[in-house]
């Protein structure tokens, strides 16, 4: 069944998603909250990427390479941001979903990118 052969990725997906989530939040509360407003972009959209790819994997779409090749890309994105932040649940974040970009890649068979804003991934303003 396609949910066990994807267990570990499923579980990265989700435990990214709760990350972005807890990090969106936080830097919400931040003394500055604008400043943190790409990081709290990226949060959500890599929440939602993580949760759509999970989705897939688990009832066995034959879309889930894609999605979980997309969702690598966006947790990369997302961890390239988070990283320049100080803040513990920034810290959590990136590492949370650098762990998920790698099992997501895994899953997908894709190579990693040389550089996560070569994903297209940009802010708008």
């Amino acid at each position: 069944m396609a949910h066990e052969q994807h267990h570990h990725c499923i579980a990265e997906c989700y435990a990214c998603a709760d990350a972005c989530d807890h990090c969106a939040v936080s830097c919400l509360n931040e003394p500055d909250p604008k400043s943190m407003a790409r990081c709290i972009a990226l949060d959500m959209d890599c929440a939602q990427a993580c949760r759509l790819a999970a989705s897939l994997m688990a009832r066995g779409s034959p879309n889930d390479s894609a999605a979980c090749a997309f969702c690598a890309l966006l947790c990369e994105a997302c961890a390239e941001e988070c990283s320049r932040h100080p803040m513990d649940h920034c810290e959590a974040c990136a590492q949370a979903c650098r762990r998920c970009a790698q099992a997501c890649r895994d899953m997908s068979h894709q190579p990693m990118p040389r550089s996560a804003s070569a994903a297209g991934t940009h802010a708008h303003h």
